[in-house]
């Protein structure tokens, strides 16, 4: 099944302010990496748009995934340490 992106001015989130300038011009998410923390825990997720995965061959799939792997935990990585600066920055104030 193909994915139709939505077209200009809708709200979705998948057309940005650019497309009342040009309204042939369609915006489609690709790839997400999202960070998000739940205490001290700091995890790293990524995704693919389902179309692209399906268009590529198996070894170009094995190669994005072993990026976008890295890629997020360096992220990831990145993440908790600016946080654990800026927890132990306030955390010796009272």
């Amino acid at each position: 099944m193909a994915h139709t992106p939505s077209p200009p001015g809708q709200t979705d989130g998948t057309c940005s302010d650019t497309c009342a300038d040009d309204p042939t011009t369609w915006e489609v998410e690709l790839l997400r990496v999202l960070v998000s923390r739940t205490g001290t825990q700091v995890e790293a997720q990524w995704a693919i748009h389902p179309q692209l995965k399906h268009n590529l061959l198996p070894d170009e799939w094995n190669e994005v995934t072993d990026l976008m792997t890295k890629a997020t935990d360096i992220v990831g990585h990145r993440f908790s340490e600016v946080l654990s600066k800026a927890e132990s920055a306030t955390s010796g104030h009272a």
